[in-house]
């Protein structure tokens, strides 16, 4: 019997939390239950909370909502969910997803919690790339402007950090001090723009998801799932480093060019989420964490990580605009504010151990 006729072999405990090893036409692909697990709950739960951003004031009832969004509904129905609501809902789940699954890679690969592209100036890099597009070019090549400004940062991050091979403390403050000078450039940049443009990029700056449109969802999600999709292949190797350069390159991941590639991805995944909403801080560098602390697991948790990234903005957006304020809050105010309680109870909670 050749390869192409072997039925499905699954080896291995079924207990939940050991991994099951299932093989199937000569491919062999390793299951952990509890991460499995974390993950699909996770997402239920951000789809949930796009469901409640959807029907949050009562102005349509869920019947109707289910109505539009299967072509059943109301002109009017079909206008406040399909043109103003889902686009918000839609692009909050992939910039938070982005946002978790960037935060994973750079945790991992700088081998340092705080490790995320908020904490190491990539998120800022990535604004002043898209500034300078808004700000002097045009709008439609603010993805590509944050891509780049994202990469530059990396590369001067790397240069700074070159004796620490892109993990420790070094890396982490080579990137608060890059991230600082480009925060400067970034007001700078403000200052000289005309009113008008100053004050929509300040609100940009912010994090916001107020602007999400229809166009914007499409280009987004397929960004980011090609961007998973090359990244599932490497989490492994990412994760054979911990053993060390001499020992990941035996196994068949050599150090340098494992790094250099996650790096790319990890820019790429923030510059998606920059030039959708503009650099939200925290989810970055809270959803590894926290996704981490339910599944359980050890690596990168990639696919935990990002759908807890979804979770964690799409309820900060909803929390954003269900807040009676004047007006609706940027979604990086929320998340900001979240962060802060999050390192307080990190502090606390060392304190108490």
């Amino acid at each position: 019997m050749n390869a192409l006729e072997r039925p499905a072999a699954v080896r291995g405990r079924g207990a939940f939390g050991r991994p099951l090893a299932v093989r199937s036409r000569g491919l062999s692909l390793r299951i952990r239950p509890r991460p499995l697990a974390v993950t699909l709950l996770l997402a239920l739960l951000a789809a949930g909370s796009g469901a409640l951003a959807l029907t949050r004031d009562g102005l349509v009832p869920p019947a109707e909502v289910l109505g539009a969004l299967f072509g059943a509904g109301s002109e009017q129905a079909a206008f406040v969910v399909l043109e103003l609501r889902l686009p918000r809902v839609a692009l909050g789940l992939v910039v938070g997803a982005a946002l978790g699954a960037a935060g994973a890679l750079f945790q991992q690969l700088s081998r340092n919690p705080l490790g995320s592209p908020d904490i190491v100036g990539f998120n800022s890099g990535a604004a002043t790339g898209a500034l300078l597009v808004l700000l002097h070019g045009n709008p439609v090549y603010v993805a590509a402007g944050a891509a780049g400004g994202g990469l530059a940062t990396a590369a001067i991050v790397q240069l700074l950090a070159r004796r620490g091979s892109f993990r420790g403390n070094r890396l982490i403050l080579a990137g608060i001090a890059v991230g600082s000078l480009l925060t400067s450039a970034n007001s700078y940049l403000l200052t000289r723009a005309a009113l008008d443009h100053a004050q929509s990029a300040q609100l940009w700056l912010i994090g916001s998801l107020g602007s999400a449109e229809r166009h914007q969802v499409p280009p987004a999600l397929l960004a980011l799932g090609a961007l998973l999709l090359l990244a599932l292949p490497v989490v492994r190797r990412v994760d054979l480093l911990e053993m060390g350069d001499e020992a990941a390159g035996g196994l068949g991941a050599p150090a340098a060019r494992t790094r250099l590639l996650v790096l790319l991805i990890a820019v790429g995944l923030s510059a998606v989420a920059v030039s959708a909403a503009g650099p939200i801080v925290f989810v970055a560098l809270c959803a590894p964490q926290l996704a981490r602390r339910l599944s359980r697991g050890t690596g990168t948790g990639l696919l935990p990580a990002a759908a807890m990234g979804a979770l964690l903005l799409s309820a900060s957006d909803l929390v954003a605009i269900s807040l009676p304020t004047a007006g609706p809050l940027p979604v990086g105010v929320v998340t900001g504010g979240l962060g802060g309680v999050y390192l307080a109870w990190l502090l606390g909670r060392g304190r108490r151990r």
